[in-house]
């Protein structure tokens, strides 16, 4: 789950639903209405902040304590947080983008090709690789759409076709721009 703060004071809770090719399918989303003093769900609105500037602006990336603390108690268990998740926002699903030949590189058995678009917030472009087990990521931060968003792009080498890896990657380098101050949009899948 991702914790933001409204306004410094509000807590809005999200969880992005994924396809088991790990792309997204929807969003789900609960804040805390203080003067009805329960949570509301608000998937339409949490997907609506990502294109509105103002919004944007006054949304800030928090842990779980992060919430708790401006909460000022203990939040509900995440499976209580869910239950107030009681629409979603969809995501539209396309076949995966074939961007160039189907060659995978030698000692692979599968490469893909994955793009988690973030809202646009200040933030600095980085390129990224690791291991895990024998499948090889490689990643880069970036502007993308004139600068209108910032762009993850993944390319996983994949040793012997499973996919286990790749959900644990994709979530770590989000987990990593929401920390650096960038709001998730989407994962999709190119290749």
């Amino acid at each position: 789950m991702d914790y933001y703060l409204l306004d410094g004071t509000t807590v809005l809770v999200e969880e992005f639903t994924r396809d088991r090719d790990h792309v997204t399918v929807g969003l789900r989303a609960a804040a805390w209405d203080h003067d009805v003093r329960r949570w509301v769900s608000c998937a339409a609105f949490s997907r609506a902040l990502r294109g509105d500037p103002g919004l944007l602006a006054r949304v800030t990336a928090v842990d779980r304590a992060g919430a708790e603390a401006a909460h000022g108690e203990v939040l509900p268990s995440e499976a209580d947080l869910r239950a107030a998740f009681l629409d979603v926002a969809a995501a539209a699903r396309t076949a995966p983008l074939r961007l160039g030949p189907d060659e995978v590189p030698e000692g692979s058995q599968e490469q893909r090709v994955y793009r988690v678009l973030f809202a646009a917030r200040t933030a600095t472009p980085y390129r990224g690789d690791r291991r895990a087990g024998a499948d090889v990521f490689s990643w880069e931060l970036r502007r993308v759409a004139n600068g209108a968003a910032w762009a993850l792009d993944l390319t996983a080498l994949l040793a012997d076709g499973g996919d286990d890896s790749v959900g644990t990657v994709l979530a770590d380098l989000t987990r990593e721009a929401r920390a650096r101050g960038l709001v998730p949009i989407a994962t999709e899948r190119f290749a």
